[in-house]
């Protein structure tokens, strides 16, 4: 088995510290993903598309995983520093699988690898498949120089949304382009230019900043919400690190939770069957607009897998945003190609499509959603062993979960991933344990704004306390 016991597979690929993925860790898993590709017969592929985020590390570690793919007698095909879907595209529109070096959204000492087949995402089978492929066997070091298409990679992607929305559509809309350190920053900019936006640059790094779209009290968002005003914006947008989760904040400074902005994607789309996680708002199947609402667990493969099986016009999407297209899917009348992978620049134009199809302002159109007030936050450096023993006594012991819930009540509970709760009031707090990083993380509903703070913080507290005691 490769080194490294800190590596695993995740709510969306393989994730561990850096330091343990660096060399033979990286080459033996992508000899694995290879060979669990032959192994199934998925496809005879040539080439193996490689792209990554801007961590320190990343380099390196593709660099590993080219010397891998040379090793198996297959052509390395370097895409450089893009988003992730825009990888998957190009990936899939040349016939190759690809792998996406990239943490996403944890901090910059950890990393990790997203394994794209010849169709697409690979699933929770695929993983445990690739785990089964692992040789202990060292991989040497061989003298490698990827083919280089980051130029068409990162074009293929602007195209995909070049005709998105009706040209001009964006002409006096000043929006700011949140880039801190996300390989969307410059291609998001570019999009908005397209459509006739002036795009507002701010919060540039060349430093990594590891930014959580879900997390909306960490310090880095500190200084979004009073952009809005000092620049006089219509709207900041930005994305995490490999540019698959997205961040709209209105043009009054507040942010646009992910669901809901996925909720305006689907509806924008006009999809008759939505796929998406427990973590969404649970008042979503109460809205009427959709055939069909299909809840999976948390994790892009979850999603993915059950899209396969939904009718008519499909749209997935998760509670940080991200959004998946499947089949059957259109824009203002132009059919949009499927990508069911997280997506980071479709969500913003669709929102924006929304605005101007309903010439409601961003802030009009979360308003006019009926949704339940909802918050999360997560707490870091937290163990799994810890997570677990707190989530599983939660979940095997009734007096425990009373004691702990205590006047608040519990009306009922579902246990999909993680533990929800609802209280006798009809809120609902839900514990869970990140598939990606040492962290917890918990998701509250409530009926107001102040409730929702108010059940965050004591749900957060709870946690603390069993989790460090």
């Amino acid at each position: 088995m490769a080194a490294g016991n800190s590596l695993k597979f995740g709510t969306s690929g393989l994730r561990g510290l850096a330091v343990e993925l660096e060399g033979q860790a990286a080459r033996q898993y992508t000899a694995a993903f290879l060979r669990h590709l032959d192994l199934t017969n998925k496809a005879k592929i040539g080439q193996v598309f490689l792209g990554h985020d801007f961590r320190p590390s990343s380099r390196a570690i593709l660099h590993d995983c080219a010397i891998a793919i040379r090793h198996a007698g297959l052509e390395a095909v370097d895409c450089g520093a893009l988003p992730t879907p825009a990888l998957a595209l190009h990936a899939i529109a040349q016939g190759g699988a690809a792998i996406m070096v990239t943490g996403s959204h944890i901090p910059a000492d950890r990393n990790g690898l997203k394994f794209y087949s010849p169709n697409g995402e690979i699933g929770k089978a695929d993983e445990k498949g690739i785990v089964d492929c692992l040789d202990p066997q060292s991989i040497p070091d061989i003298e490698v120089v990827p083919t280089n298409q980051a130029h068409q990679a990162s074009e293929r992607y602007f195209e995909r949304f070049a005709s998105f929305l009706p040209e001009n559509a964006l002409r006096g809309k000043r929006i700011g382009v949140f880039e801190h350190s996300s390989v969307a920053r410059d291609l998001t900019a570019r999009v908005l230019r397209h459509f006739g936006a002036e795009a507002i640059s701010l919060g540039r790094s060349e430093a990594f900043v590891p930014v959580d779209t879900e997390a909306f009290n960490d310090p880095v968002f500190a200084p979004v919400a009073g952009w809005t005003a000092e620049h006089g914006l219509d709207a900041v947008v930005s994305s995490d690190g490999d540019g698959d989760r997205p961040l709209l904040v209105d043009e009054k400074g507040q942010f646009v939770r992910g669901d809901v902005l996925g909720l305006l994607v689907a509806r924008h789309l006009q999809a008759e069957s939505v796929v998406t996680p427990v973590t969404s708002n649970s008042a979503i199947e109460g809205l009427g607009l959709f055939e069909k609402v299909i809840r999976t667990r948390v994790g892009s493969p979850f999603v993915v897998e059950a899209m396969k099986s939904a009718q008519g016009a499909v749209v997935g999407f998760e509670a940080n945003g991200g959004t998946f297209i499947g089949k059957g899917v259109s824009s203002f009348g132009r059919p949009l190609e499927r990508l069911e992978t997280r997506d980071a620049v479709l969500p913003i134009l669709c929102a924006f499509g929304e605005s101007l199809r309903l010439r409601m302002t961003i802030s009009e159109l979360v308003s006019d959603l009926p949704l339940k007030h909802a918050v999360a936050d997560r707490l870091q450096n937290v163990p799994s062993d810890r997570s677990a023993a707190f989530l599983d006594r939660l979940r095997q012991d009734a007096d425990f979960a009373a004691q702990i819930f205590g006047s608040l009540g519990i009306s009922r509970q579902a246990d999909i991933d993680g533990l929800q709760f609802w209280t006798q009031s009809g809120d609902m707090v839900h514990f869970r344990a990140s598939g990606n990083a040492p962290e917890l993380r918990c998701y509250v509903e409530a009926s107001t704004p102040e409730k929702t703070v108010e059940l965050l913080e004591w749900g957060l507290g709870v946690a603390r306390r069993q989790t460090q005691a």
